[in-house]
């Protein structure tokens, strides 16, 4: 695996009221390398179908081109609604809400170890909706870096590697793939520069003008990877990203607060870029206009503090940051990440009923431990009664069609309180 990135972790030093201040994605602090991630030399991503909201399948067979208005240079194409949709329904008077849940994908490429496809069956055969993270560098192939002005960097540069012209097809086709499916297509903006770089030159220190460039640069990139590569034997992108583009995470989970104002400003719903965040129900920020999704805090088996709810995270503290630990630990630490997830999900699903976010890369780090984990617990938690699998867009969706008051009440449960009373009593004045 090429190109690792240091990024902070939980250790086992690392107290549970500390967990808002440090997590695995975010730069400065007592941590482990963490890849990047990029194919084959590999990145990250996400995928695939979503159940309605409540929960009747709606998704079709994925893959199949879709005929289109070309936009622009004919790397995208309007082919109208996106299909697989769940129409998102208000709350009955003393309704339980439904367990949300969102797998996430971080860098999004065509890795030639198949873990993309692998995803996109898994999501199809068990109706889940998931968001992928696409770096816009990943549809620049690397014989065209100069095209990219990194804000404070020179020209071409980027810590996370470009890819090889069959890379950048093969994400092109997995991303049109992943949109006719259900799944959502937000972006990890472009050159992934975290703040422990040995120059500590990190987005944690742009500005909003140079979110501004760089959201810009990664719209454009994928917007415009037909002038870009001059590829003519690949479909475009079956739906216009400047309006599907609704949200983001940003490398190492560094610098939301200038990213806020600048993504408000462009009418974006959504950041999932916080660090250490509780199982608690969302809020705005930004003066209310950005959903605030942070990766969260959650029971990490056999030890008293939490970890985050990413892949990285846990490997940081079982392998100390190497990406290539200890065979004979492999199955232990499978099961160890497999139990923290669930131990996540039961928490808000016995309890509260906080959506709970999983963030992932699509990655082999010890034997791919991580990966099967991953799996393991969508396939445990998928068929149970009120689960819904879905993508940042559709939570946000789901969210924006309640009671303002409905909202406000579930966010007075703490992590993992169920309301006293039942669900009937206390939402009974919903609406």
């Amino acid at each position: 695996m090429a190109g690792i990135s240091r990024r902070t972790v939980l250790t086992a030093t690392a107290a549970t009221a500390a967990l808002g201040a440090v997590a695995a994605c975010s730069g400065g602090g007592s941590g482990s390398a963490d890849p990047t991630g990029s194919p084959s030399g590999s990145t990250t991503g996400t995928g695939s179908t979503g159940p309605t909201a409540t929960g009747t399948p709606a998704g079709t067979p994925s893959g199949t081109p879709a005929k289109g208005t070309p936009i622009g240079d004919g790397s995208t194409s309007d082919t109208g609604p996106q299909p697989n949709q769940p129409k998102p329904e208000k709350l009955k008077p003393g309704e339980r809400p439904p367990q949300f849940v969102v797998f996430s994908w971080d860098g999004a490429g065509g890795t030639e170890d198949n873990q993309f496809p692998r995803f996109l069956k898994l999501a199809e055969e068990h109706k889940a909706s998931m968001t992928f993270f696409l770096s816009g560098v990943y549809a620049l192939p690397k014989g065209r870096a100069e095209l990219y002005h990194p804000p404070k960097h020179a020209v071409g540069a980027s810590d996370i590697p470009y890819l090889s012209d069959g890379a950048v097809k093969n994400t092109i086709k997995l991303i049109s793939q992943a949109w006719l499916a259900g799944h959502e297509i937000g972006t990890h903006f472009n050159g992934h520069f975290c703040s422990t770089r040995s120059d500590g030159n990190g987005v944690n220190k742009w500005t909003p003008e140079d979110w501004r460039s760089e959201i810009d640069q990664a719209v454009g990139f994928v917007t415009q990877w037909r002038t870009n590569t001059g590829f003519t034997d690949v479909d475009p992108l079956p739906f216009d990203y400047r309006k599907e583009l609704i949200g983001g995470r940003t490398p190492c989970l560094e610098g939301q607060k200038a990213l806020l104002p600048t993504i408000a400003g462009l009418g974006w719903k959504y950041d999932a870029s916080s660090s250490g965040g509780l199982q608690i129900w969302p809020q705005k920020v930004q003066d209310g206009k950005v959903w605030d999704f942070p990766l969260q805090s959650i029971p990490f088996p056999g030890h008293t503090f939490q970890v985050l709810s990413m892949d990285y995270n846990i490997l940081a503290n079982q392998s100390s940051g190497s990406t290539k630990g200890d065979p004979a630990k492999y199955d232990e630490w499978r099961t160890q990440a497999r139990d923290a997830y669930l131990a996540g999900f039961d928490r808000a699903y016995n309890g509260n009923r906080a959506p709970f976010f999983i963030g992932n890369h699509f990655e082999q780090w010890n034997g791919g431990v991580y990966m099967d984990a991953v799996e393991e617990t969508l396939k445990t938690i998928a068929g149970k009664p009120d689960v819904r699998l879905v993508s940042f867009k559709q939570l946000v969706e789901w969210l924006e069609a309640q009671d303002q008051s409905t909202l406000r009440k579930l966010r007075t449960l703490n992590v993992g309180q169920a309301p006293a009373g039942g669900w009937e009593s206390f939402l009974g004045a919903a609406g």
